[in-house]
């Protein structure tokens, strides 16, 4: 267990000085020690109480796995300084207290979710699973509103890490939606949902259901989620001098 947090720290600080694939990022001898300040980030595990979402072909509900892809993600973004905020850090639905049937909670629990979503300055990811009726298909495949260009960007990166450290084949496209998903069409932050695979299709859902491979995907959404922000200028620099 020592060695695999080692790993992870070690390659999270690799990360919080550039782009894994700058590989002159650690060669910073000549390089005044500088401090980073990160925007926040607001993480989603999507679904949660009464609300299963998806059940994966070995009777798995997507809940739990979103929530664990989430907490983690959250654990190596913190560990790199960044300020994050998760919807949910329990099996529960986060709709108002008082609030009575599953259709209103529903509501209630998107547009609580909608409200951290819109936290000034923040970056917004929602993590889900897909499904579908035909097992056959299978890869994560990332969401953004089709106006938000941001958005368009962070699912790009989301995109590049998953594939790039855990799905070399996958080749499905980066979509832009419309008004069809609440928290994309009602966010001007650069939003994303990701859905991390299918769990219809038996192979993946066996992965997805297993803790060192959601770590693995937490890392990658971690990686993509720092790229963004190193791609896009919104990591600022000051001296330490002047901290």
């Amino acid at each position: 267990m020592k060695k695999i947090i080692s790993v992870f720290t070690a390659a999270a600080f690799t990360l919080m000085l550039g782009s894994c694939a700058d590989k002159n990022a650690l060669q910073t001898s000549a390089v005044p020690v500088r401090w980073l300040e990160r925007p926040s980030v607001i993480l989603d595990a999507g679904h949660g109480g009464a609300d299963g979402g998806g059940v994966s072909v070995n009777g798995v509900p997507e809940k739990g796995i979103n929530l664990n892809i989430a907490a983690t993600t959250a654990d190596l973004l913190m560990l790199m300084g960044y300020k994050v905020t998760l919807t949910r850090t329990e099996d529960v639905s986060i709709h108002d207290s008082g609030t009575e049937g599953l259709k209103a909670q529903k509501l209630s629990d998107m547009e609580n979710r909608l409200e951290l979503f819109n936290t000034p300055d923040s970056v917004c990811v929602s993590i889900h699973q897909n499904r579908f009726t035909d097992p056959k298909y299978s890869g994560a495949q990332m969401f953004y509103h089709r106006p938000n260009t941001e958005g368009q960007k962070l699912a790009e990166a989301l995109k590049a890490r998953i594939t790039g450290y855990l799905q070399p084949d996958n080749q499905r496209e980066t979509k832009p939606t419309d008004d069809e998903l609440y928290l994309l069409c009602n966010c001007d932050n650069p939003t994303v949902m990701a859905e991390c695979g299918f769990i219809s299709n038996p192979e993946e859902a066996a992965l997805l259901e297993q803790v060192p491979y959601q770590r693995e995907m937490a890392f990658a959404i971690m990686a993509g989620i720092n790229d963004f922000h190193i791609e896009t200028g919104r990591i600022s620099q000051k001296n330490a001098e002047n901290k």
